[in-house]
């Protein structure tokens, strides 16, 4: 049985215009790198390129993201899908 994996990505954007909030990165909780990807695709940039993804972290421990920012606005991790950041996804 396949289990959820938190992934932690970080992108690079091009002409350092971020976008969707996504400038500390962005979690995901997903059945492999290609669901996480597709849930990006289909979630938050929708008709548009995926920016490149310069570090993807595996089973990501949450409480060693930033406690200040990242911590107090996110989802529970452990439900398929973009807890962080928190938005319309």
């Amino acid at each position: 049985m396949e289990h959820l994996i938190r992934f932690w990505l970080e992108f690079s954007f091009p002409d350092r215009v971020v976008k969707h909030g996504m400038a500390m990165g962005c979690g995901i909780t997903a059945w492999n790198y290609e669901d996480a990807v597709s849930i990006l695709k289909e979630k938050v940039f929708i008709n548009e390129s995926l920016p490149d993804i310069k570090k993807v972290t595996e089973n990501i421990d949450v409480s060693k993201l930033d406690a200040d920012h990242v911590g107090p606005n996110m989802m529970p991790p452990n439900v398929r899908g973009i807890w962080y950041p928190v938005g319309h996804y």
